[in-house]
């Protein structure tokens, strides 16, 4: 394995969009540096699983429409 390719790890601190934090090992930064989230893993729905689709004959309405028979 090639020497001095690989990130330093180091222990940063993220704090959730509602002031929670926790530590956690990171290339990012520098050691004991605060990553602030923008986008909350505890309520966004690409982590929750919950998606609201409001569309109204549009693009998600065309998909369905062209692949209601397809199994998978």
């Amino acid at each position: 394995m090639k020497k001095n390719i690989h990130p330093k790890y180091h222990t940063i601190t993220v704090q959730l969009t509602n002031g929670e934090t926790f530590e956690t090992r990171s290339t990012y930064g520098k050691e004991g540096v605060v990553l602030r989230l923008d986008v909350d893993p505890t309520t966004h729905p690409a982590w929750t699983g919950v998606h609201r689709a409001l569309d109204s004959g549009g693009q998600l309405s065309r998909f369905r429409k062209r692949f209601k028979d397809l199994k998978i």
